[in-house]
C-alpha cells in the first residue's frame, strides 16, 4: 500500500478520520488513501492531493484562530480540574469575556496568565487569551459572551452532569439504586382486539399498567417508534426511520383521537367501517402487514382532521406547533412533499432539496392543508403518549416506558432533508468485518458531521433527545460506541473498505446526560459488539447503565457466574436480533442462517458449537443451584436462565415479551433484507397461536407462563 501523505495524516488526525486500526481479531489494517480522502471531502476538506490536503490543513488551523471563541465549549459541573477556553484578538488588544446564564443571569469568568505563542492571520498578528469557568456553574446551555473594542462574539457553553443520578424510581428510601424488572416489547406486537392490524399506544399502555399492577414490573423497554413515511410502502424496520426526532403515526389508536367523539353519525360510521376489517386475532401465518394498516388509518383520520378543531382545541395545537418550532414545520412539510415527489428527496427538483429555498416556502403555502394533517398527527402521538406514561404511572410503574433510539435515519428521509447540512450525505454508517459479517455491514444511514454539530452548539442532537424522552422514564441508545466513534463507509465503497470517525464524546454523553437529567430518566447504552475497552468504563463514570446478553455473557472458560456480571446495566436473557430464547435454544438462528446461506462455517460445526453452549449453560445453572429441567425440556430451561437472570446484580432485568408467551421465531436475522421477514411477525405462544393482550390476563396458557416467568423477577419487587 502506498505511504500517505504526512499533510493528508495530519489532516484526517486533525478531523478525526483514523488512518488505521486494529479489527476484531487485534490485527493491523491500514485505511485506504481513497477511504481516508472520500471521507475527508464528505466533512468538507480537499484532500485528493498532498498539497489539496496541506492547503485544507492550513485554512482549518487558520479558521481556529479567526474566530475570536470556540464553536462550543463542554464542561461537567462540579468538575475536579478547571476548564479553559481561548479568545483570539489581535496581539496585545484588551478583552473581556463573561457568561450569560441560561436563566439570563451572568456570571464572570476569570482570565489566566497562559503564554501561546501568537500566530499572523489573513496578515494581522492574532493572541490567544485563556480564560477559566467556575466550576459552580449550573447545569444547562449557556452563552459565552467576548468583547474586544468594537469585535464582539459568542458562544455555546454546555454544562452538563458529572454523573448523572438514577431515577427516583430506582432509589429506595435510603437513596440507595433499587433493582427493577420490566418486558422488552415490540409495540406493534402488543396487539389487542381494537388494534387496527399492528399494535397501538393505547395497547402499550394497557400492558404497562397490567404488567405494573399484576406483575409488578417497573418499566417496558419498547422497539424505536420514530417516524416512517407519509405513505406506503411502510418501512417494516423501526431502525431505518424518516426522522428520529417526530413518532410514526401508526401508533395511534384513531379512537383516542378527542374529535372522534365529536363526528357526526355518518363520518364516524365511515371511519368504523375502515377500522373493522383490520381488528381481530388473524391467523398464526399472518405477517403484520402495515402498508394495509396505515392506508386504512391514514383514511380515518384524514376524515377526523377535515373535521376541524374547537376553538379551544385549536389553541392547543397552535401552542403545540409554537413549542415544536422550525422541527416540525420542516418535517410537516416534507411529509408533504413526500405525497407530491415520492419518499427520497435526493430525486425531487433542484429547488426543493434544501428546506430554506423559496420554492419550498411556496410549495409550504400550496400544500397547506397537507403541512396542518402532518404536524396534526404529530400532536396527537405527542397526547397519547402522554397518556401513556400517565397511565404506566397510575398503575405503579417507576419508571414508566424506556425508549429506544436507533443509530440513524433514511438518506433520503425527513431529518436527512432537514439536516443536510449537519448530516454527511456521500458517506454512510456501519460496521468493520467482525466474526459475525466478516464483510462488513452499510446500515445505509448518513452519519452526524462532528464539526457542524459543535458548530450549532449540539441543538440537532439535544432537540432529538429531548423530543425523545418527552414521554419515557428513560432511552436506551442503539449503537452506543457512535457517539465516540463511527464507521464512515464511502457511497460506492465496500463496508470493509470504510474508516471512523471519532466524535467528541464528552460533548455528545454530556449532551445525553444533560438531557436526561432534565426528564429524570435513565440512560442504557448498547454496547455489544466491537467495543474499547475504556468507553465502558467511560459510560459507567457518566452513570449510564450498559447491556449484558446472556448468551453473549461468558469467558474463554465458559458463561460467566451470576455474581461476575456488571452492576449498571440492563441485563436479559436474549435480544431482538436473536431469536427468543426458546428459539435460540432449539436452534432457530442456526436453521434460518443455514436455509439462507448466511453461515460462515459448515452447518453441523454450528449445531455441535450450540449443543456445547446448551450444556455449558446447564452446568452454569447446576453450579448455581437452579435446576435446568430435564435435558430437552426447552421451556424449563428458559424459566430456569430467567431465575439465573435475577441472581446477577444488574440493575434492570429485562423479559422479551416473546420470552414470557413462549414464542420461538426470529424478529430479524441480522444480514437480511427481502430474504426473511424482519419486523412482520405476529406475537405468537407457545402453540404457534396468536397473541392478544386479552389473552395475557387470562386465564389461559399463555397467561399463566407469563406469570410463572414474572415470579422469577419477584424478590426484586419485595
Amino acid at each position: 500500500m502506498t505511504e500517505l501523505s504526512p499533510n493528508l495524516v495530519a489532516l484526517a488526525t486533525a478531523c478525526g478520520v483514523a488512518t488505521e486500526y486494529w479489527d476484531w481479531r487485534g490485527e493491523y489494517v491500514a485505511v485506504p488513501e481513497s477511504t481516508i480522502v472520500a471521507v475527508l471531502e464528505s466533512l468538507g476538506w480537499e484532500a485528493a492531493t498532498p498539497a489539496a490536503a496541506g492547503r485544507s490543513l492550513a485554512q482549518l488551523e487558520a479558521d481556529r484562530w479567526r474566530r475570536m471563541l470556540p464553536p462550543v465549549v463542554t464542561m461537567r459541573q462540579d468538575a475536579a480540574g478547571p476548564t479553559s477556553f481561548p479568545v483570539h484578538v489581535p496581539h496585545g488588544d484588551p478583552v473581556e469575556a463573561w457568561i450569560e446564564l441560561e436563566q439570563a443571569d451572568r456570571a464572570e469568568v476569570r482570565q489566566v496568565d497562559r503564554w501561546v505563542e501568537p500566530t499572523v492571520v489573513d496578515g494581522v498578528l492574532i493572541g490567544e487569551a485563556t480564560f477559566e469557568l467556575p466550576s459552580d456553574l449550573p447545569l444547562g446551555y449557556h452563552r459565552i459572551q467576548a468583547r474586544s473594542g468594537e469585535r464582539n462574539a459568542e458562544s455555546c457553553l454546555i454544562v452538563t452532569p458529572a454523573s448523572l443520578e438514577l431515577p427516583a424510581g430506582l432509589r429506595g428510601p435510603d437513596g440507595e439504586a433499587q433493582r427493577s424488572w420490566g418486558h422488552l416489547a415490540q409495540v406493534y406486537q402488543v396487539r389487542s382486539e381494537r388494534s387496527w392490524g399492528p399494535g397501538e399506544l393505547a395497547d402499550l399502555a394497557a400492558l404497562a399498567e397490567w404488567t405494573a399492577s399484576e406483575l409488578g414490573a417497573g418499566f417496558v423497554l419498547i422497539n424505536p417508534l420514530h417516524a416512517t413515511a407519509p405513505l406506503p410502502p411502510v418501512e417494516p424496520s423501526p431502525y431505518l426511520p424518516v426522522s428520529r426526532r417526530f413518532v410514526s403515526p401508526l401508533y395511534l389508536r384513531v379512537e383516542d383521537v378527542p374529535e372522534y367523539a365529536t363526528l357526526d353519525a355518518s363520518t364516524r360510521a365511515a371511519v368504523d367501517a375502515l377500522g373493522e376489517p383490520l381488528q381481530g386475532r388473524g391467523g398464526a401465518d399472518e405477517l403484520l402487514n402495515r402498508d394495509v394498516a396505515w392506508t386504512a388509518k391514514r383514511a380515518a383520520l384524514k376524515l377526523i382532521h377535515g373535521a376541524g378543531l374547537s376553538a379551544e382545541r385549536a389553541r392547543e395545537f397552535a401552542a403545540y406547533r409554537e413549542r415544536e418550532g422550525v422541527a416540525l414545520l420542516d418535517f410537516a412539510t416534507w411529509s408533504a412533499l413526500c405525497e407530491e415527489h415520492g419518499p427520497a428527496w435526493m430525486a425531487w427538483p433542484e429547488e426543493l432539496r434544501h428546506p430554506a429555498t423559496e420554492a419550498v416556502a411556496a410549495e409550504r403555502t400550496r400544500l397547506a392543508d397537507a403541512v396542518d394533517f402532518a404536524a396534526w398527527l404529530q400532536w396527537q402521538l405527542d397526547q397519547q403518549l402522554a397518556a401513556v406514561k400517565e397511565r404506566a404511572a397510575a398503575a405503579g410503574m417507576p419508571i414508566g416506558v424506556i425508549a429506544d433510539l436507533a443509530v440513524g435515519v433514511h438518506p433520503g428521509g425527513a431529518d436527512s432533508w432537514a439536516l443536510s447540512d449537519v448530516l454527511a450525505i456521500g458517506v454512510s454508517v456501519g460496521a468493520p468485518p467482525d466474526a459475525f459479517t466478516q464483510q462488513g455491514q452499510d446500515w445505509s444511514q448518513p452519519p452526524w458531521k462532528p464539526n457542524r454539530l459543535a458548530e450549532l452548539g449540539y441543538a440537532p442532537f439535544r432537540d432529538m433527545i429531548r423530543g425523545v424522552l418527552r414521554h419515557a422514564g428513560g432511552i436506551r441508545v442503539d449503537h452506543v460506541m457512535g457517539m465516540f466513534r463511527l464507521w464512515w463507509v464511502p457511497a460506492g465503497r465496500k463496508p470493509s473498505e470504510g474508516t471512523y470517525v471519532r466524535y467528541d464524546h464528552e460533548a455528545m454523553v454530556g449532551v445525553l446526560a444533560l438531557e436526561a437529567a432534565r426528564a429524570g430518566a435513565l440512560v442504557i447504552g448498547e454496547d455489544l459488539g466491537t467495543v474499547e475497552p475504556w468507553v465502558r468504563d467511560y459510560l459507567r463514570e457518566r452513570g449510564m447503565l450498559g447491556t449484558s446478553i446472556l448468551f453473549f455473557e461468558r469467558d474463554q472458560v465458559g458463561p460467566l457466574p451470576a455474581d461476575a456480571w456488571r452492576r449498571l446495566c440492563l441485563g436479559t436473557v436474549t435480544t431482538h436480533d436473536l431469536p427468543p430464547s426458546a428459539g435460540y435454544l432449539a436452534g432457530e438462528h442456526v436453521s434460518i442462517r443455514d436455509r439462507l446461506g448466511l453461515l460462515t462455517r459448515p452447518a453441523d460445526e454450528e449445531w455441535m458449537g450450540l449443543w456445547d453452549e446448551v450444556a455449558s449453560w446447564r452446568a452454569r445453572l447446576e453450579a448455581e443451584g437452579i435446576d435446568p429441567g430435564p435435558v430437552g425440556d426447552i421451556p424449563a430451561l428458559v424459566e430456569a436462565l430467567h431465575r439465573f437472570l435475577a441472581r446477577t446484580p444488574t440493575l434492570l432485568c429485562g423479559v422479551a415479551l416473546a420470552d414470557a408467551v413462549g414464542d420461538r421465531r426470529t424478529l430479524n436475522q441480522p444480514g437480511t433484507y427481502l430474504e426473511y421477514p424482519n419486523w412482520q411477525l405476529p406475537l405468537l405462544d407457545a402453540d404457534g397461536r396468536p397473541v392478544l393482550l386479552e389473552d395475557l390476563a387470562g386465564p389461559s396458557p399463555v397467561a399463566d407462563r407469563v406469570r410463572s416467568l414474572a415470579q422469577a423477577f419477584a424478590s426484586l419487587t419485595s
